[in-house]
């Protein structure tokens, strides 16, 4: 009975630690907010100049509306013992500016809920050309010779415009 208690004992900490090993690794990306906050922004009275002495450089800014949306962007990610890290939070700070006068005109937070997985295509681009083998890309420039030098060739050298 003794040796079946301590056996016993063994399996409980072999289990323990074999879930204590299962902790996540937790990583911090993108923004991160040290002394102001993205949504102590007031709307009609900050400025771009006053945003960014107080939340500093945004994470992006819009491709299109061009520097009058600000994107602050904060992800945390977990990964467990040989998965992929999973992102378990993630928020999206806009920040819009009117382009008269450059005040705030709106801040609006996304989560990890308002994002739209998009689906990739499989399917490629065909490219002009032959296909080539290993062994033709390998060995396909060995019976080639080197085209002569010229002038223009020195690197470094100036153009001559």
């Amino acid at each position: 009975m003794a040796r079946f208690v301590a056996l016993f004992g063994a399996a409980a900490l072999v289990g323990v630690g074999a879930l204590g090993a299962c902790a996540p690794v937790v990583g911090q990306h993108g923004f991160q907010a040290i002394d102001a906050k993205p949504m102590d922004v007031a709307v009609g009275t900050d400025t771009k100049e006053t945003v960014l002495a107080r939340l500093g450089t945004p994470s992006t800014t819009s491709t299109f509306e061009g520097d009058n949306v600000w994107y602050y962007i904060t992800q945390t990610t977990e990964r467990y013992t040989y998965q992929r890290a999973q992102v378990s939070q993630r928020s999206v700070t806009e920040i819009t500016f009117n382009e008269a006068d450059s005040k705030v005109s709106a801040v609006r937070t996304l989560g990890l809920e308002d994002g739209v997985k998009v689906a990739m295509e499989s399917r490629e681009t065909p490219t002009r050309g032959r296909r080539l083998t290993v062994l033709e890309q390998l060995l396909g420039n060995v019976a080639r010779g080197q085209l002569p030098r010229t002038d223009e060739d020195d690197p470094g050298a100036r153009r001559p415009d």
